[in-house]
């Protein structure tokens, strides 16, 4: 039985920037094969539900870390700390369970993996993965997102436990 983290709002915790879930029946069937340990980075970092949304400007979730990108609000508050607070108690809490892999939500400014928005606040998606995703990365957490388990029953998922 492996030990993943998931994204609590792909679990149904009302956690996401607007108040809503994510909830996705995929992720919730992980819970019968694996031990799901829930995380929510945002409220990790001391962030409210619901927010304003953000996104990372500059770069990516990489770049946010070594310092050269932001994430910014909608209405132009600089969030950054609260996101690498949040990325680091995430972090503490993969080890801490001793955690090798995580689902998290796709899109997001911290759990996004492989495309993120591009800080625009436009819809636009570019490369790179967000704050807690690029964490992980670097700490050997094999990450995916939601979309890369596929729809239930079928055999195309790229991701296997």
């Amino acid at each position: 039985m492996k030990k993943i983290l998931v994204s609590a709002c792909l679990l149904g915790v009302k956690c996401r920037y607007n108040g809503g879930d994510s909830e996705n029946d995929q992720v919730t069937n992980e819970f019968g094969r694996n031990e799901v340990i829930p995380i929510c980075p945002e409220e990790f970092g001391g962030l409210p539900t619901p927010r304003p949304p953000a996104e990372i400007v500059g770069g990516d979730g990489g770049d946010v870390l070594d310092g050269s990108a932001c994430v910014m609000t909608v209405d132009g508050e600089d969030k950054t700390e609260a996101f690498l607070l949040g990325a680091n108690r995430a972090l503490q809490i993969a080890k801490a369970h001793g955690a090798t892999h995580a689902i998290l939500k796709s899109k997001s400014p911290s759990c996004g993996c492989g495309q993120i928005y591009d800080g625009s606040f436009a819809g636009n998606l570019t490369n790179g993965d967000g704050v807690v995703a690029a964490l992980f990365r670097r700490h050997g957490i094999r990450i995916v997102t939601e979309k890369d388990l596929g729809e239930p029953n079928d055999s195309t998922s790229r991701f296997t436990f």
